[in-house]
């Protein structure tokens, strides 16, 4: 496999770019030299990433995304390619959180987090892939990396955290069908997927990006409540930094590098679900190694309904 490296001049379009694993991708990316076509849901978090490494010399076209929205998606690669060309690196970072019991999630839920994690990457990938493989049939020294964020939610399926974890799952799935279709026309573009776990991002506080007519009619019910205070807490005690998984991310788009973690312990539990799939074994219990957090929440949620 031909292996892509980073070189300033080249492009990258990265969504999410306002905060979080985003905002750490494009500052890696200005030090780096390369061009950046930026997008945010969040006007002023936008506005403000564009000033700092605008301000530092970096080539810079920042626009407004909803990449929910096909018509967003498809105004970012005109934007692209009219200032740089086809990019050379898509990061497919844009995400959302909502827990809370599976049942609970109201249809509202599942379009606003399937919305943002799910058809963002599906629109990310069905616009700027047919780009960038323009771009190679035209150059045979031209190079390109479509990296999709999922989450360690996409391969495990922690409680309690439903709609969150089926579009993760769903961007692994897309990611892993992506490597395997790109492999069969190209040498020149490949793709990674990223499966943080707890990272300070802010995604925690997702919610205040919500659209007003995807917003719940209704109060958080008691398990929603409760899946907002344990990620806040679990996020925000994370000891990994955004910046440091923004530098895991180019150095596994230079490796070649498919799956890229940020916390490799967390993957004794991936090997424990894989288990019980090929065992045929009913799922584990996912806290096994932590009882006294299974109890807690158990004990939290039966409260909360009885």
């Amino acid at each position: 496999m031909s292996i892509m490296k980073l070189q300033a001049g080249q492009t990258a379009v990265i969504t999410g770019a306002g905060s979080g694993f985003g905002l750490e991708l494009a500052r890696l990316g200005a030090a780096r030299g390369l061009n950046l076509v930026l997008a945010d849901v969040q006007q002023d978090a936008l506005d403000k990433v564009y000033a700092e490494l605008s301000e530092q010399g970096a080539q810079v076209v920042a626009l407004r995304t909803d990449v929910s929205r096909a018509e967003d998606v498809e105004a970012l690669a005109v934007a692209c390619q009219e200032r740089f060309g086809a990019p050379n690196i898509v990061i497919n970072n844009a995400g959302v959180a909502h827990g809370g019991l599976i049942w609970e999630h109201s249809q509202r839920d599942w379009e606003w987090v399937l919305g943002v994690n799910l058809w963002g990457v599906i629109h990310g990938v069905r616009v700027f892939t047919p780009l960038m493989l323009e771009a190679a049939k035209n150059d045979p020294t031209w190079y390109g990396h479509i990296v999709n964020v999922a989450s360690m939610a996409g391969l495990l399926n922690s409680p309690n955290m439903g709609a969150y974890n089926v579009s993760k799952h769903a961007v692994v799935s897309l990611s892993e069908t992506l490597y395997q279709d790109l492999a069969l026309v190209t040498h020149q573009v490949h793709t990674s997927v990223l499966c943080p776990h707890f990272v300070p991002t802010g995604i925690h506080q997702s919610h205040r990006n919500r659209p007003t007519e995807l917003r719940s009619e209704g109060k958080p019910t008691p398990s929603q409540i409760i899946a907002q205070a344990m990620s806040t807490k679990a996020v925000t005690s994370g000891k990994v930094s955004a910046a440091d998984t923004a530098k895991r991310v180019f150095d596994a788009i230079e490796a070649g590098q498919f799956y890229v973690y940020t916390h490799p312990q967390a993957l004794a539990m991936v090997k424990t679900r894989m288990e019980d799939v090929v065992q045929g074994r009913n799922p584990t219990d996912p806290f096994e190694g932590k009882p006294e957090i299974g109890e807690s929440l158990k004990k939290a949620l039966r409260d909360a309904m009885s």
